[in-house]
């Protein structure tokens, strides 16, 4: 990370330790601005990711054949945040993962006064992101057209969307069964993620970097405390009740997606995961120990 970004964030904390928090609130918002979330990637929290996925012999398969993809960031250090992914720019479809890709073209353009802030959207806005409601996604596409959500999504603010890093987010459908389709355009999906561009929009909402600091917590605010709690929060209500969980998740046919942002007493990290099998729903579940394993192993050697 570059030495004045580190310096900026370091006497952040060090302000916030003075004052008496205990715990850093999010969103962080470091003010010289963040790195790419590729320039954040750590050899050693890779080797140790590979190492214990790779010992399941069933995660082993579904990562060899493309059917598995992983990422994680570890926030413990706000100076020194580092990420690791497997297959981690190959897109895959993602179901209604990429809501979230919504709700930030919704802050975007409220923000710019492109789209009213009414009751009406902020409670589409939750249902969208809370329980995964269709119909609220859906209002929601309506009201933004996908020429702003994909402008959105490749602006180099944000960069969630770049052929050139093996795609990103993407939304190019109604969550209804009609309506015109808006395929990406490298494999023609239209609800669709890699899990390193999902990394990066929880880093960045994290870093108060996705519209600004105001529209970032207000997002962080919707994504707080899901009403769903299956795959990921459903190991996670168990290992750390005490931590806020900021996520949504996905789920169509074989396709089982999940992404959290983890804020805790003991645990600051990332993590996300997009599944092409059956059991993908119990996969992601079974994922969140190791990982939590993984991301507190590197920490020790540091």
């Amino acid at each position: 990370m570059n030495k004045h970004i580190k310096r900026s964030c370091l006497l952040l904390l060090l302000t916030l330790s003075f004052l008496g928090y205990s715990q850093q609130k999010l969103p962080i918002n470091c003010l010289n601005g963040i790195e790419n979330i590729s320039q954040l990637q750590d050899n050693s929290l890779q080797d140790i990711l590979n190492t214990e996925i790779n010992s399941n012999a069933q995660w082993r398969r579904l990562i060899d054949s493309k059917k598995m993809s992983i990422g994680i960031v570890d926030l413990s250090d706000e100076a020194n945040i580092r990420y690791a992914g497997i297959n981690d720019e190959d897109m895959m479809y993602a179901a209604s993962l990429p809501k979230i890709a919504i709700l930030l073209a919704a802050m975007d353009a409220i923000d710019k006064g492109e789209l009213k802030d009414t009751k009406e959207v902020r409670n589409d806005l939750r249902l969208m992101i809370s329980k995964s409601n269709n119909q609220a996604s859906t209002r929601m596409i309506d009201r933004l057209g996908y020429d702003k959500i994909e402008a959105v999504l490749r602006a180099p603010e944000t960069n969630l969307y770049d052929e050139k890093v093996g795609g990103g987010l993407w939304v190019g459908k109604r969550y209804a069964a009609s309506g015109k389709r808006h395929p990406e355009p490298m494999k023609g999906l239209s609800h669709a993620a890699t899990t390193k561009q999902v990394c990066s929009f929880y880093y960045q909402l994290a870093m108060g970097n996705l519209v600004n600091t105001k529209r970032s917590k207000e997002m962080l605010d919707i994504m707080k405390d899901p009403a769903l709690h299956h795959k990921f929060v459903n190991t996670l209500d168990r290992i750390a009740p005490t931590a806020n969980v900021y996520r949504k998740s996905g789920s169509w046919k074989n396709f089982h997606s999940d992404s959290a942002l983890v804020w805790g007493p003991n645990r600051k990290y990332i993590i996300v995961a997009l599944i092409d099998d059956s059991y993908g729903e119990q996969i992601i579940r079974n994922l969140v120990e190791p990982l939590d394993k993984v991301l507190k192993k590197s920490r020790y050697l540091l």
